[in-house]
């Protein structure tokens, strides 16, 4: 990555972002570690942590775009097989509401940024 780099990418787990499992550990237990300085994107680059979001209209690495879209649709069926599991606790409407939310997501990546 060159010092000039002027984009915002997305990290490679965007699904399971460190900043969600510090947040869920700062929360649960008073406990908050480090995040990593320099992170994998979905385009392959390793950048700041600083130069990524989660959000799809920060998003301007077109690569780390499509990166997310396909993350989350991935998961959103994910969530639809498990949930339709035989034992799953998870009801219906909210596998529906889960995979919705990934799909709606996954479309907003798909538009241009910003």
């Amino acid at each position: 990555m060159g010092e000039s780099d002027p984009h915002i990418h997305v990290e490679s787990k965007v699904i399971h972002g460190d900043a969600a499992v510090r947040n869920v550990l700062a929360a649960t237990f008073g406990l908050a570690g480090d995040l990593p300085s320099l992170v994998t994107t979905g385009c392959g680059l390793r950048v700041p942590y600083a130069m990524t979001s989660p959000r799809p209209d920060s998003v301007t690495c077109l690569a780390c775009r499509e990166h997310a879209r396909l993350e989350h649709l991935r998961f959103a069926e994910q969530v639809e097989r498990l949930g339709r599991m035989p034992g799953s606790n998870v009801g219906a409407a909210q596998v529906k509401q889960a995979a919705d939310r990934h799909r709606d997501l996954a479309e907003k990546f798909s538009d241009a940024p910003g």
